[in-house]
């Protein structure tokens, strides 16, 4: 403060003074409040933000409050991280038709561009699916071969899964666009056929949860948690 500055703030009592100071010191107030905000901000989700251990999807299958708890957290415990700030993601509400009449064809369009836009940024791992949506995921190409990925299971484990692994069809290669231009060419395909599924609802949680409904489990093709699905897959089928 200058000598007039210091004049004035002598005279100044009580809720004036205060008023002084905002009226000259508001903007570095400001910054310094915010600098204080953002530094509890960000060391407040440092400390208290949990590491996922495994994204899911539910495609055209609804899970009870009870097994969606299973899912997650009953995996969590299984693998000994139910106490750590560790989480597993559940994408829920998934729906997938090509049938254009259904009522809900516009929410499968979404559900299609939040899938892929899942699968692109490798934050969808493990699926759990109707049919319908198995045979999109297979022919899309998103779900990769499940004896490959267990070949490395003990023998007694590989036992009890092999009776569940189903095979499905991807398509390679088509002519779907040389058909929009020539309306007299016929579709044709390169296929491809592999295991990709896990019918998950004959034994395991889904089987206690009352599936009437076959439910298929894939793993999508580009995961990086393919050891924690792994996991995952013997928890589903061979800890009940």
């Amino acid at each position: 403060m200058n000598s007039t500055e210091k004049g004035n703030w002598k005279n100044l009592h009580g809720t004036k003074k205060v008023q002084y100071i905002w009226d000259y010191y508001k903007l570095p107030i400001f910054l310094c409040l915010l600098f204080l905000y953002l530094v509890g901000y960000f060391s407040y989700r440092y400390f208290t933000r949990e590491e996922v251990v495994l994204y899911t999807g539910l495609v055209n299958v609804s899970a009870s409050e009870q097994l969606t708890d299973d899912l997650e957290n009953g995996f969590l415990t299984h693998i000994g991280a139910a106490s750590e700030k560790k989480t597993v993601e559940s994408y829920t509400g998934l729906y997938l038709t090509d049938d254009t009449s259904d009522l809900n064809y516009q929410y499968a369009y979404a559900s299609r561009i939040k899938i892929m836009a899942s699968i692109n940024n490798q934050n969808l791992d493990v699926v759990f699916m109707s049919k319908e949506a198995f045979d999109t995921f297979s022919q899309s190409g998103y779900l990769c071969n499940l004896e490959e990925l267990l070949a490395d299971l003990d023998a007694e484990t590989m036992a009890a899964i092999q009776p569940y692994l189903t095979s499905n069809t991807v398509i390679l290669e088509d002519n779907f666009e040389d058909m929009l231009s020539d309306e007299s060419a016929s579709y044709q395909t390169v296929t491809e056929e592999y295991i990709m599924g896990l019918n998950v609802s004959q034994q395991g949680l889904f089987k206690q949860a009352g599936f009437t409904d076959d439910v298929y489990l894939g793993v999508i093709g580009n995961s990086p948690r393919t050891d924690m699905a792994i996991e995952y897959i013997k928890y589903l089928l061979c800890s009940f």
